[in-house]
């Protein structure tokens, strides 16, 4: 029965299906795609008016120009500081991974859209764990109810926020995983972070379908993006793929929540066959990727699995 079980599990996430549309939230309450892509006029054709930049990336139909230039202090007593872009034609990648993500959800100097200021899987009832409590869970950053312009709760991205500060798996000898010509990879051999991808996998560093989720500074060192840890497009199904394998898995599908970008299911089971302790949870893996001090594999613990639905 044990057998059984286990090999349940393991179907189970490899072949994940949402219960909703995977867009979700990002359905625009029924505008669809075209809530935050123009296909004419950019932001002008969606009524909002802006700058003669206006839908030249992305056409994108939402008003981005308040946060041109922009100085955003994010992270821990505002220590990581990001000045925005002075408009979106350039179409670099901290435009399209920052700024635009912004544009919806400042809150501050932005208009809110259409937002709600709730997470919509609240919201709609699918985010059952009572551990979230029944306040609602904020999507403006710059306006979540602590007052406004308030980035000092939330993680920091931009070009201060690089991936080669403390924590970050390229520190230390023999970790088992490098940084050359722009692109983050695995050293080769069994290492302690190759045991961690075997057991969950490195999806907010590895090639994704179409780019790489972080971007580069003009001396070539990687830093954070929204789109690092996140998906706009897709909100509750993660896939994985040769570039991108998780737990081993190269075609699978496997539960997220909020957007992430990777696995990232709160909702762990806890009944038979379930979550014991003596494994690792997506929602915490997620976050070892980066913070790599803080796996098992770091610290001399291997054989850890990770229960991802």
């Amino acid at each position: 029965m044990l057998f059984v079980l286990a090999v349940s599990g393991l179907m189970m996430a490899q072949n994940w299906s949402s219960t909703v549309d995977v867009l979700g939230a990002h359905n625009n309450q029924g505008r669809g795609c075209a809530g935050c892509h123009a296909p004419h006029s950019g932001s002008f054709g969606s009524g909002h008016g802006g700058a003669v930049d206006a839908g030249s990336y992305a056409l994108w139909g939402q008003d981005a120009s308040p946060l041109y230039n922009k100085s955003i202090a994010f992270g821990d007593n505002g220590s990581y500081v990001e000045v925005l872009p002075n408009g979106i034609a350039a179409g670099t990648q901290e435009i399209g991974g920052i700024l635009l993500c912004l544009s919806c959800h400042d809150g501050n100097v932005t208009p809110t859209n259409m937002m709600t200021n709730q997470a919509y899987e609240q919201r709609i009832g699918l985010l059952t764990n009572t551990a979230y409590g029944s306040v609602p869970i904020p999507t403006l950053l710059g306006n979540d109810g602590t007052g406004a312009n308030n980035y000092t709760n939330d993680h920091p991205v931009g070009q201060n926020a690089t991936l080669t500060s403390h924590g970050n798996p390229m520190q230390g000898a023999g970790v088992g995983i490098v940084f050359t010509n722009g692109v983050f990879s695995l050293s080769g051999g069994t290492t302690p972070y190759s045991q961690f991808v075997a057991s969950y996998g490195w999806p907010a560093l590895a090639p994704g379908k179409w780019s790489n989720p972080y971007a580069l500074t003009a001396a070539g060192t990687p830093y954070v993006l929204c789109t690092t840890c996140h998906n706009q497009h897709v909100m509750t199904v993660y896939s994985s793929s040769t570039n991108s394998p998780i737990a081993g898995n190269t075609a699978g599908f496997y539960a997220t929540y909020f957007f992430v970008n990777g696995p990232y299911n709160p909702m762990i089971n806890t009944g038979v066959g379930g979550y014991t302790g003596k494994q690792a949870v997506s929602t915490t893996q997620f976050c070892r990727q980066c913070h790599f001090g803080e796996a098992n594999e770091s610290n001399n613990t291997f054989g850890i699995t990770t229960q991802f639905q």
